[in-house]
């Protein structure tokens, strides 16, 4: 996958974000697979997208921990 498909990819998905925000979890873990397979084709994540990444992780982690509760 090209590093401009996966922005695309991405870009598309926080756009339904935006106008479905009843799915946004859903989304969030699309975006989140988006980038786990950009990363196994070796390929390392740009600064801007490790960082996104950083940021769907503590969004399932803070998501998680009440429902554990």
């Amino acid at each position: 996958m090209a590093f401009e498909d996966l922005k695309a990819r991405i870009n598309l998905l926080f756009t339904d974000m935006e106008n479905l925000p009843e799915d946004a979890h859903e989304l969030l873990e699309q975006i989140h697979m988006e980038l786990a397979q950009f990363k196994a084709t070796g390929q390392p994540l740009p600064e801007d997208l490790a960082e996104l990444e950083r940021r769907l992780e503590e969004e399932f982690t803070a998501q998680a921990k009440p429902a554990a509760s």
